[in-house]
């Protein structure tokens, strides 16, 4: 038997041992908190040093570097199993051990006291390895896999706390949603299979800048894989899972949306950026939908109370803003590293902002940003400066680093031929300025008790060191220090800093490595042309967006009514999320239960159970039937069977 490769072992490690983790937590340990933390932060912090072995060991590399066994081999098809690492799946390698390792640190704090302290960190591991297993697939039926059980993970952590019927809803809401995007994706590779005879990445890839697959075969099978990565990351109109999914806990909010579960559906396109950008039609396509889904997230992160939900929307905003640099470059002939870059910043702060939220939250037993602010938000230093910090980052806000990679989108739309595409990635940069610093002078700038705005504003709140869910969670044991009986003392306030401090760092110094990261990506960084002009328009109408919501909302005599309260029409259509959960509750209904489920329901009751019915009764029929033959005189049988007898004789005579 041949030596394996030392690297294939280490990604194999890398899978393995989060498995491990949650196998051995669930099994043996998940009655006893510590050392289901152990267990847990154990295997977390070996995939975090193997990431970095790899991606320091492979520095300088571009050279794609394949370790497969084969899988399935048919004359017609060959399926491998194995890991490809080239710089694109490294960095995300990293990414993910990264910001996962951060979590689990974070999670101490956070869960302290929960009664479920063992079986979170055992979901926590199951993301893990399915991440990381999704992140360095070489194969994409490998990656379907994966994506498959990243959506069972999340399922189960967004269920955390399955007592809350809104939590138990919105973790099947998002399951099932996310399966239906899954079915296109799975629809593509089946097509891609059979048409062209491997899943290997590497060879799609090269195949499709050879061009030796056939154009409708591209835009076909990217067009419907497009469709999994709707689902996967929040894009219309199949979004509606991802705001609802905040019913988990905020450490689960945050490694959702930062470097994992939904960036999964734009490092799949990053992925395969060769094969999508092959298709002129599908590029096209994915710019239209990328370009709808930023408006719309954008203007519903304006109305919004809920920090989480705020920061929900601006998840999906910037994971739009991605796919946009991604099919603009895709059209234009350019490189994936905007759209890539900007995911790399993101990574990092919008782990920072879900975090900070989850320090406030943690503190003030509420996720409405106003109650926090009227009890006193920004008295808490470390989260009030560095959630300051991740808003002048998504703000795109000099030198923090979404400044630099949302420079580069821009740069990309620019170059299009219509200023369309340009001119909604500049609308989106004034509405994601607008939007955070709405909640940033909020918390900075409380209102007196008795001012006015609290007629809206005021929420009742459970009290202070809670999950922020409110009477009910408190009552269903979800409280911290003190609370279970293994849990000594409070939380322990350094587990939720630190990480605040690590990341606040990595968003202030990320975009001063864009070139370094861009010759590690690329081979080379290219030099780009200063755009003054947009360069001017972007940060002006940041800065303009800043300013609105400070006179909106932070300026001493600011009544905390937004400029939206004006159209009353437009902001409640905002506040109704562009009615997208009142057209799916419509289409279920009209569609889903009134077509589909009363046919299918018809079709059981009147073929499936009316075939078997039929039979019976034919049966019940014939044997009555047969039964006037059946006279009880034996002379007339007799006569009967001597017939019979004969006939059958005479037939064989005569067949001789």
């Amino acid at each position: 038997m041949p030596a394996l490769d030392p690297l294939f072992v280490l990604c194999a490690a890398c899978v393995i041992l989060p498995l491990l983790a949650f196998g051995g937590i669930m099994i043996f340990t998940w009655r006893r908190p510590f050392l289901s933390l152990a267990v847990s932060l154990t295997a977390s912090t070996a995939c975090l040093l193997i990431a970095w072995y790899i991606f320091w060991q492979r520095w300088g590399d571009p050279t794609p570097l394949i370790l497969n066994v084969d899988w399935m081999v048919s004359d017609l098809v060959r399926v491998p199993f194995g890991f490809l690492l080239d710089p694109v799946s490294q960095l995300m390698l990293v990414l993910v051990a990264t910001i996962s390792f951060l979590i689990q640190i974070y999670s101490i704090g956070y869960m302290w006291g929960d009664p479920g302290f063992g079986r979170y960190y055992a979901d926590l591991s199951l993301f893990a390895m399915a991440m990381l297993g999704l992140v360095i697939s070489s194969g994409l039926l490998q990656l379907f896999i994966c994506w498959e059980l990243v959506g069972l993970a999340s399922y189960l952590l967004i269920g955390f706390w399955y007592e809350k019927f809104s939590a138990s809803e919105a973790g099947k809401k998002a399951f099932v949603v996310t399966r239906f995007g899954d079915i296109f994706f799975f629809m593509g590779l089946a097509i891609l299979v059979i048409f062209y005879g491997s899943l290997d990445i590497a060879s799609i890839n090269a195949a499709a800048l050879a061009q030796k697959m056939e154009p409708w075969l591209i835009t076909t099978c990217a067009l419907l894989i497009f469709g999994g990565i709707c689902g996967k990351s929040a894009q219309f109109p199949i979004h509606v899972w991802l705001p609802d999914a905040m019913e988990g806990p905020t450490p689960v909010s945050a490694l959702l949306h930062s470097a994992t579960m939904v960036a999964a559906g734009v490092y799949l396109l990053t992925r395969i950026f060769p094969f999508f950008a092959a298709s002129a039609p599908a590029m096209t396509y994915v710019l239209a939908v990328a370009s709808l889904t930023y408006v719309l997230s954008s203007t519903v992160g304006m109305v919004a109370r809920d920090i989480k939900q705020v920061w929900a929307y601006s998840t999906i905003s910037q994971l739009a803003m991605m796919a946009m640099g991604l099919a603009a470059a895709g059209l234009a002939h350019g490189t994936l590293f905007a759209g890539y870059f900007h995911l790399t910043t993101h990574a990092g702060f919008k782990a920072l902002l879900f975090l900070c939220a989850g320090a406030f939250i943690h503190h003030y037993g509420t996720n409405s940003f106003f109650m926090m602010s009227k009890g006193g938000a920004k008295k808490l230093t470390i989260p009030m400066v560095t959630v300051t910090i991740g808003a002048l980052a998504l703000a795109g806000i000099f030198p923090f680093s979404g400044f630099f990679s949302k420079e580069l989108i821009l740069g990309n739309l620019w170059h299009l031929d219509n200023k369309l595409w340009v001119g909604i990635g500049l609308l989106g940069a004034f509405l994601t300025a607008y939007y955070t610093f709405r909640v940033i002078f909020v918390l900075l700038f409380p209102r007196p008790e008795d001012h006015p705005a609290w007629e809206k504003y005021y929420e009742p709140v459970a009290g202070g060191h809670g999950h922020g869910h409110g009477e009910e969670e408190e009552a269903h044991g979800h409280g911290h220090g003190g609370h279970g009986g293994d849990f000594p003392g409070h939380a322990p306030e350094w587990a939720i800093n630190l990480p605040l401090i690590v990341l606040a760092g990595v968003t202030i110094i990320l975009g001063f490595l864009q070139g370094t990261l861009e010759r590690f990506l690329l081979g080379e960084s290219h030099p780009h042309e200063m755009n003054y002009l947009l360069l001017v328009l972007a940060v002006g109408l940041a800065l303009a967006g800043i300013g609105l919501a400070w006179w909106d909302w932070g300026r001493k005599g600011a009544t905390w009514e937004g400029f939206l309260s004006k159209v009353p029409a437009l902001e409640n259509f905002f506040i109704q999320k562009w009615y997208m959960d009142h057209f799916w509750r419509w289409f279920l209904n009209a569609v889903i239960y009134n077509i589909f489920s009363k046919t299918f329901t018809y079709n059981d009751r009147r073929v499936v159970d009316g075939g078997v019915d039929a039979v019976a009764l034919g049966c019940i029929g014939s044997g009555r039937f047969l039964s006037f033959l059946q006279t009880a005189l034996l002379q007339l049988n007799l006569l009967f069977m001597v017939l019979v007898l004969a006939g059958v004789g005479i037939y064989l005579l005569m067949g001789r």
